[in-house]
């Protein structure tokens, strides 16, 4: 029996029971499960309404507004799953780097991460640096009931990208000339930001979340031999950091087709699928005793609605023979787009699937 077939000490039987969480286990379900990767921001007009005038990495630390913004989608969407709404930063802010969020542009780090010496910076991350995460998962589990919170992280790779680039990336040509020519440092920036990644996701699976999603964003900038040597340990770490919790893991990255199986080796439960490959040939390329997740193109959303059902079905279709199935976009929920679709779908998915 695997750590994810039995119920967690003290998880609601709710929750455990939920649509979501049976196919993270692979186990049959009333429905396919839908949940939408930024489902909870800038498409919503709530959303924007209570962030005004407040800077996004201040908007990630205050637990009311936490929770307000984690719970509109589900209000909204009446998704199976809610994602506890941050940024992959906050960790690293949290631990005192030096950097903010900018509009338009993303993370930026005053002082990017380039020699041994900058690790020192990087120090070991507390549940007292995150008081804020504590209270607003505790608020939210109280407030969802049977519906499930995941729990948010970036992964190693993604952070170090960003401390060592200063910013997002389309070369990452700092990031990989210290991963080529220095790979010593690289593992043990990595392994730090393990670490600190760990201790983020367990602050929030001991306050009550019922999964978690570690977010490679930028692994597709490597080549399989490249993650290989010099990604998947360390993000194989975070998996086995969390594992002994029981709560489902959930691993994410756009444009890693070529990745698929190698990130399903990293540990987790549940590989998550872009637009780019169909579920059938994912799960040829992951294997069997994963569940998978995805993927609709979440430009789809601006079409008709009869053009989004029919990929829609393409999608449920695709994904028919998968041991086990949740239905997301294969990236964020797009800013632009419009929040009754994205309702529309849901119900399309519940309709379509329900067994």
């Amino acid at each position: 029996m695997s750590a994810i077939d039995r119920p967690v000490q003290g998880q609601p039987t709710a929750t455990y029971d939920s649509a979501f969480l049976r196919a993270c286990r692979r186990e049959p379900v009333p429905h396919t499960p839908v949940w939408f990767m930024r489902q909870a921001g800038r498409s919503l007009p709530e959303y924007r309404k209570v962030r005004e005038g407040i800077p996004m990495l201040e908007s990630c630390m205050r637990p009311e507004l936490i929770t307000e913004i984690t719970l509109q989608p589900v209000r909204r969407h009446g998704v199976d799953a809610a994602i506890y709404f941050s940024d992959i930063v906050v960790p690293l802010k949290a631990i005192g780097i030096d950097l903010d969020i900018k509009p338009g542009i993303g993370p930026v780090v005053e002082q990017p991460i380039r020699s041994r010496a900058d690790l020192a910076r990087l120090r070991d991350l507390t549940p007292e640096d995150v008081p804020y995460v504590t209270e607003a998962v505790r608020l939210l589990t109280a407030e969802l009931g049977g519906t499930p919170l995941i729990g948010f992280a970036g992964a190693p790779f993604t952070l170090a990208s960003y401390l060592i680039e200063g910013g997002p990336s389309r070369t990452y040509e700092h990031t990989k000339a210290i991963m080529y020519g220095d790979p010593q440092l690289w593992a043990d920036l990595l392994d730090r930001l393990a670490e600190i990644t760990s201790a983020f996701l367990k602050v929030q699976i001991e306050a009550g979340a019922s999964a978690v999603q570690l977010f490679d964003s930028w692994a597709g900038a490597l080549a399989p031999a490249e993650y290989r040597r010099s990604v998947l340990p360390a993000s194989a770490k975070v998996f086995r950091a969390v594992e002994g919790y029981g709560v489902p893991r959930i691993h994410f990255g756009v444009g890693t087709g070529e990745l698929l199986g190698l990130m399903g080796e990293a540990g987790a439960d549940v590989v998550g699928v872009d637009w780019r490959v169909p579920l059938d040939e994912a799960a040829r390329r992951v294997g069997p005793g994963k569940a998978l997740q995805g993927n609709l193109d979440p430009a789809v959303l601006f079409a008709p609605r009869e053009a989004v059902e029919a990929c829609t079905l393409e999608v449920l279709d695709a994904a028919a023979g998968l041991e086990g199935h949740i239905f997301n976009l294969g990236h964020g929920v797009m800013p632009a787009t419009d929040p009754d679709a994205l309702t529309r779908l849901v119900d399309h998915v519940h309709r379509q699937t329900a067994r």
